[in-house]
């Protein structure tokens, strides 16, 4: 699928990765609009030229309304970026007891229940696109290293970026006939303001880990995996690592 012609949609968009990968896809000559809870997601938008919408991806009314309004405005949807999330650390009993119930559903509830929300509501807009080679339509989840190795206080984070990747390969197979695509990114640690507002010393200790390149990944490097996928029809059903070949330890 040529990225050129892409009618895309990415939540989370207000900032880090998800404001990245709506910055080069338009660069790429797609159509974007940014999906986010956060108002401030406007002013982006208009600094990297997409549009915006206003939503909660855990509510279905809310996503459902955005993301008819945004394919309404780009004229269609071609590819769906879930890149709204939250990291907690809790461990599962702690000096206060155990894990808090609510952060752990909060948790589940905007990675995973937000991305599959965004995922089934952008299917069936994509569902009536007419077929570009073999494809109609590619979602792009967001999950984590830490699905596969999470550390200590990742219970609630680590349970839901699983279930991020795990939807890849059930949904995959569901949307075959239709001619839509389904993928997951495993991020290891990347520079985004969330972390940069942790100071350098932080920083510089999380790369040390880092096994090749030594460095926090760049946000516009999952930003171009994203198009890439686009890209490639052969790529479907899985989840990919990109992590510097960091394992948490």
């Amino acid at each position: 699928m040529d990225i050129s012609r892409a009618k895309v949609i990415v939540t989370g968009g207000a900032s880090g990765l998800g404001a990245a990968t709506a910055a080069h896809l338009r660069a790429k000559g797609a159509a974007v609009t940014i999906l986010d809870r956060d108002p401030k997601g406007a002013a982006t938008a208009a600094e990297i030229d997409v549009r915006f919408q206003e939503a909660d991806v855990t509510n279905e009314t809310s996503a459902e309304a955005a993301l008819k309004g945004a394919a309404d405005a780009m004229g269609g949807l071609t590819l769906a970026v879930s890149c709204a999330g939250i990291a907690t650390a809790e461990r599962t009993l702690g000096r206060k007891g155990p894990h808090s119930l609510d952060s752990f559903q909060r948790t589940i509830d905007i990675n995973l229940i937000g991305s599959f929300n965004i995922a089934r509501l952008s299917t069936e807009i994509m569902s009536e696109n007419a077929p570009e080679g073999d494809d109609k339509g590619v979602i792009v989840n967001t999950a984590s290293i830490a699905a596969f190795d999470g550390q200590k206080g990742q219970a609630a984070y680590a349970a839901s970026k699983g279930g991020v990747a795990a939807l890849s390969l059930p949904m995959a197979r569901d949307l075959a006939s239709i001619g839509i695509r389904v993928m997951a990114i495993a991020p290891g640690i990347f520079r985004t303001p969330m972390l940069e507002s942790l100071g350098q010393e932080v920083m510089a200790s999380l790369a040390a880990d880092v096994v090749h390149p030594k460095r926090l990944g760049d946000p516009n490097e999952f930003a171009r995996l994203v198009a890439f996928i686009y890209s490639c029809p052969y790529l479907n059903g899985t989840t990919i690592r990109l992590d510097g070949a960091l394992r948490m330890p």
